[in-house]
């Protein structure tokens, strides 16, 4: 694989006030995102593998692994799932609030409202 460098974007404003505004009222949100990203990427590597068995292979142990350090102070999150392609990579983690944004804060701040946290993951937040 070669190495290549792309630029990350993001309109800090609307980053800030999504998270000022959503995110830290509720500090818990951040981890079950990262945890249901990973157990969605198991199943859609489980669903490919429908028709492509050789995606998984014979005896593999699919899971998401929570892996604490103490010492650095991180938790990683950590799966084998179906993983992303370069050209989903650059689109979707190199710009944060770029596409959508004023949606996504309308509907954080109806969400908010209601006390319905389950929209956080369709925004890739």
């Amino acid at each position: 694989m070669t190495a290549s460098t792309h630029r990350f974007e993001a309109e800090v404003e609307q980053v800030l006030r999504l998270v000022i505004e959503s995110l830290y009222s509720h500090r818990e949100v951040f981890l079950r995102e990262l945890v249901s990203n990973a157990a969605d990427a198991l199943d859609k590597l489980r669903f490919a593998a429908v028709t492509d068995p050789s995606l998984i292979p014979e005896g593999a142990a699919l899971g998401v692994r929570l892996i604490p350090d103490r010492e650095a102070g991180t938790l990683t999150i950590a799966d084998n799932g179906i993983g992303m392609s370069r050209e989903e990579l650059v689109d979707h983690l190199g710009t944060i609030a770029r596409s959508g944004t004023r949606e996504l804060v309308k509907k954080v701040a109806e969400a908010k409202e209601s006390g319905d946290l389950s929209l956080i993951g369709q925004f890739g937040v």
